[in-house]
């Protein structure tokens, strides 16, 4: 019984991602683009997200920095969601829903880059870091699920939207994660050539 259960997660989660791949590639592709352009123009991605989303933009970030598959200079990227001092008087000293969107404002200039992840879409300090990086002039690349949540409407035509089509979070998160080593590795590719898929 246990085991048939641990199956169905595998079996669930990968009938998913071939559902996906499909709907999501070319919005991937336009992510690319857009973190391309801004790290050649010496710009940076600032990543931000709640819970596993958390760990998600700290995943990306060390990624970048450091190195995907293959060795290259670091990239700049920072998770806003690392810096416990940063996070904590904010929270404090205005409102949890301020913690991403003050460090935007900060830390953005334009032509940098907001990885926003939310699988709801709703989470209101990813929300007002979007807004945050809008006024910045910054273009988003949200991750999401759930058909956008609240987040969709506010995405601009020179945003994207990667919003995984499935209800339920650990199935989204496990996609997110996939496109985030897509992102990884297509951004490698785009600056140091093909490599096998080995």
């Amino acid at each position: 019984m246990l085991e048939q259960r641990i199956q169905r997660h595998f079996f669930d989660s990968a009938d998913l991602k071939n559902q996906a791949a499909e709907v999501l590639s070319k919005p991937i592709a336009d992510a690319v683009q857009a973190v391309l352009g801004c790290i050649t123009a010496g710009g940076k991605v600032l990543a931000c997200g709640n819970g596993g989303s958390a760990s998600d933009a700290q995943h990306f970030a060390a990624e970048f920095v450091g190195r995907f598959e293959r060795e290259r200079p670091g990239l700049a990227a920072i998770a806003l969601n690392t810096d416990t001092s940063i996070i904590t008087a904010l929270g404090n000293d205005y409102d949890f829903s301020a913690i991403y969107a003050k460090q935007v404002q900060a830390l953005g200039n334009p032509g940098d880059v907001l990885l926003a992840i939310t699988t709801s879409g709703n989470s209101a300090n990813i929300v007002a870091a979007v807004d945050a990086a809008h006024d910045k002039d910054m273009t988003v690349i949200a991750l999401t699920g759930r058909g956008g949540g609240k987040l969709g409407p506010r995405l601009t035509e020179t945003d994207v939207h990667i919003c995984v089509p499935h209800e339920r979070t650990a199935r989204i998160q496990e996609v997110h994660i996939l496109a985030i080593h897509c992102l990884c590795d297509a951004v490698d590719v785009q600056l140091l050539g093909e490599q096998d898929l080995t």
